[in-house]
């Protein structure tokens, strides 16, 4: 039990890693969409014990106030 659980979060790991590696060309705008729509996601999963209509939802709350917040000063 203990070799699968380490695989599994080792295998996690990497995902962050390399997922995290792919945001390093995006503007601070663009980043803040992403990590707005991550924690949307992960808060509308908790809110409505996971359905996946709560957990989409939330990304897309999540993704427009990430991208509103950044949204440069005209």
């Amino acid at each position: 039990m203990n070799i699968l659980r380490n695989l599994v979060l080792r295998s996690a790991a990497l995902v962050m890693v390399v997922s995290l590696s792919a945001c390093s060309g995006m503007s601070t705008q663009d980043r803040n969409t992403v990590i707005g729509a991550g924690a949307g996601a992960v808060g509308g999963s908790v809110l409505t014990g996971g359905s996946t209509g709560g957990t989409l939802g939330g990304a897309a709350v999540g993704g427009v106030i990430g991208h509103e917040v950044s949204k440069p000063n005209k």
